[in-house]
């Protein structure tokens, strides 16, 4: 199943680091690009102006109810959601979520619930903790959880909190997420990189080690793991959204 859905959430910081991402993606990128940066209501909306002319790829302010096209970075304009449907952007002006609009949660969310094991989520530098939960979601219906290194983040807390809570499949530091979604999105096999030799030295299993040399495995410090969805996919989407609603009756 091709992975051409990436959704992107950043905070303080992500203007340079957005900047820096999309500046080295190809033209011929066959994926379309959701971002969403916590802004202020009042903020003038340049980012997609900026992103447009950082790279190869046409950046626009997202529309309500148009259509949803590869090769294009679709950003969420100040005081309104961006979410996905099928086939078309949503532009809301929802509720707040962890206390911004546009927040992460609900792309990632509308994404991983429309979209499934097609969806890559991708956390980046940023306070707080929006966008955990929303990439708790991407992999739990299969999708593929990137989190910029927080030693690499120019403010590490979002992405802090979201290793902390999922069990993301790459940790890398901001010049290797481009590189990684290329491969991704690609036709190309996924997942074909040496065992970095730190991991070969500290596993207790040497026939493991051995094997995942062999079969070049992808191992970074943070494990990609297999996911595996049971039942019909309907019945797991809405077995997840009982979930997230216990959970937000627990937080109150």
């Amino acid at each position: 199943m091709p992975q051409d859905i990436v959704v992107i959430g950043a905070s303080a910081g992500g203007i340079e680091a957005l900047r820096v991402l999309v500046g080295a993606l190809p033209a011929d990128l066959p994926a379309s690009i959701f971002a969403v940066l916590h802004t202020s209501p009042q903020a003038p909306g340049m980012l997609a102006e900026i992103l447009d002319h950082a790279g190869r790829l046409s950046a626009r302010s997202a529309k309500d109810r148009e259509r949803i096209r590869p090769g294009t970075i679709y950003v969420a304009p100040p005081d309104r959601h961006l979410l996905i449907e099928p086939n078309l952007v949503r532009v809301t002006r929802g509720p707040k979520e962890n206390r911004f609009r546009p927040a992460i949660d609900p792309l990632f969310r509308s994404a991983a619930q429309t979209y499934g094991p097609r969806v890559i989520g991708v956390i980046l530098t940023g306070y707080l903790d929006d966008g955990a939960a929303g990439l708790w979601t991407v992999k739990q219906l299969g999708g593929t959880t990137i989190v910029q290194d927080p030693a690499d983040a120019l403010i590490p807390f979002m992405p802090q909190n979201a290793l902390a809570h999922v069990k993301v499949d790459y940790c890398l530091p901001l010049a290797e997420i481009a590189p990684l979604l290329v491969r991704l999105t690609s036709d190309t096999e996924e997942g074909v990189y040496p065992v970095p030799k730190e991991v070969e030295k500290t596993t207790s299993q040497p026939d493991e080690a051995s094997r995942a040399q062999r079969t070049r495995i992808a191992v970074r410090p943070c494990d990609r793991a297999p996911f595996v969805i049971i039942g019909n996919w309907s019945e797991r989407v809405k077995q997840l959204r009982i979930s997230m609603s216990k959970i937000a009756v627990l937080s109150l």
